[in-house]
């Protein structure tokens, strides 16, 4: 539900981070039990979208939130889909981000229909619309975006949520059973090497035995090893949290120095996968794209007279650095210019909470009192504020529990796999009177998904002078993953 808040009209804008955290953890708690951690084994990460709208007749302003998705893991780029029923990244960030875009496609048809819709209104561009007066949209994470914003100061032994995976060091027997153990568990269907942190705690207790027993290891064996071990081995050297998130090829590869000199800084990076290379690329990295871009997407752009952006971003109580949260995400795309009409370099206001997601890696930590290991959870959820199936968990890509048999059909696609979304998007245009189309969809034969997000020019343009001004290694997506039709 809505929160009502009664502030100064000059002070509508300022926000308390407390409470924008509250509404997330609130809204995480009232959705029903399937896919959340297990409470002292698994840990997660969470995210949100929350649409905050001032009255235009009094000093009172609603925080609501509209979308919300936990989840740590990204798929291997073997398992991606030529017909895009499968969801790549369920890194808690995406998540909440994709289910926005299902909220946003919702209000658009309401308002094309001739309905009310308390989220846009008609622009002066035929077939465009714009936000209402008075709405903005909030960013939540309950944790440091991955990726260059995570590498920041080490005052503690938290972890990043993508902690580094060291590979080799005969420990791959001891994995296989547990992948092993973990496929009996589930009912679902394991694509290829995945996760991002299930055999953290074990590749530490065996680089600590490593290094106890042999101080004379290479200095590149304990460049790869935990943290806190390094400092016990060099203890006078400052030290930096690390990602696991890799450099992107093509450009300088970190370092791997000791200490603060283990990573560089300001680079584009894909999400780590468990042995098998991922194409998604890192949190900050998406973050920072949006800032520019829009949340929207390519799609949703078709409609929208001007990219939507998200006002302030807002995390959780975890290792934190205000400095690494700017570079990440306003440095690096601060001197994008020429940008076409309704697109700008729209840097995002950023406050930390003090309030602690109770299901974060750090917390299991601390509350883990069983046998063996905690890991991340396998699950991702997605809610979002729509009228039809608001609830999503997903895993491994596919929806939670589904078996073997089920691949390929309806029953198995998550509603945030890029051919849902696509069927969300048509839906809207079949709804759209044709006198009301925007030009960027009139008098075309579009038919793949890579048609019509091809057909957004003027959003593309955009993604052009981002991609040759600030991320010339932006990867580019294979075009034969975009292909596909409905009928597919």
């Amino acid at each position: 539900m809505p929160v009502n808040l009664h502030v100064p009209s000059i002070r509508w804008n300022m926000l308390d981070a407390d409470e924008i955290a509250t509404l997330c953890y609130e809204r995480f708690e009232q959705l029903p039990r399937r896919g959340k951690p297990e409470p002292g084994r698994e840990w997660s990460l969470l995210a949100a979208v929350l649409k905050v709208t001032r009255c235009a007749d009094s000093d009172t302003v609603e925080k609501e939130v509209v979308s919300l998705g936990t989840g740590t893991k990204c798929i291997g780029q073997t398992a991606m889909s030529p017909t895009g029923d499968v969801l790549n990244d369920s890194h808690a960030e995406v998540i909440a981000r994709r289910g926005c875009t299902r909220y946003l496609t919702q209000e658009l048809r309401r308002a094309v229909v001739g309905g009310h819709s308390s989220v846009f209104c008609g622009a002066d561009e035929r077939g465009k619309w714009r936000l209402q007066p008075g709405v903005s949209f909030i960013f939540f994470t309950s944790h440091t975006p991955c990726g260059d914003a995570s590498i920041i100061a080490m005052a503690d032994s938290q972890a990043q949520p993508c902690p580094a995976v060291p590979s080799g060091g005969g420990h791959g027997l001891k994995r296989k059973a547990e992948e092993t153990r973990d496929d009996r568990k589930t009912k679902g269907p394991r694509l290829g090497q995945q996760g991002t942190a299930e055999t953290e705690l074990e590749e530490r207790a065996h680089a600590e035995a490593s290094l106890l027993s042999d101080r004379s290891v290479d200095t590149v064996l304990l460049d790869s090893a935990p943290q806190e071990i390094q400092s016990r081995v060099h203890p006078q050297l400052p030290d930096i949290h690390r990602t696991g998130a890799k450099c992107v090829p093509g450009g300088p590869a970190d370092p791997l120095h000791p200490g603060c000199g283990y990573h560089s800084t300001g680079r584009l990076r894909v999400k780590p996968g468990r042995g098998q290379p991922t194409l998604s690329l890192s949190c900050s990295d998406k973050l920072a794209r949006w800032s520019v871009l829009g949340l929207q997407g390519a799609l949703l752009a078709h409609y929208l007279q001007e990219a939507l952006y998200f006002s302030t971003v807002v995390v959780g109580k975890c290792p934190y650095s205000q400095e690494a949260m700017h570079r990440a995400l306003v440095t690096r795309c601060s001197r994008v210019s020429e940008l076409p009409a309704g697109f700008s370099v729209c840097p995002p206001d950023m406050l930390q909470s003090t309030l602690e997601f109770p299901f974060s890696q750090a917390h299991t930590q601390h509350t883990h009192r069983g046998q063996g290991r905690i890991s991340p959870c396998g699950a991702a959820i997605s809610w979002c504020n729509v009228t039809e199936q608001p609830l999503d968990v997903t895993a491994n890509g596919y929806k939670h529990g589904v078996t073997k048999k089920a691949l390929g059909t309806a029953n198995a696609r998550s509603l945030l796999c890029k051919l849902e979304l696509f069927r969300s998007f048509l839906s809207l245009v079949s709804a759209t009177d044709p006198s009301s189309l925007p030009d960027s969809l009139r008098g075309r034969e579009l038919q793949t998904y890579w048609d019509y997000k091809q057909a957004s020019a003027v959003y593309q343009r955009a993604w052009q002078q981002l991609h040759s001004q600030a991320f010339p290694l932006w990867p580019r997506a294979d075009r034969q993953l975009l292909l596909f039709t409905l009928e597919d």
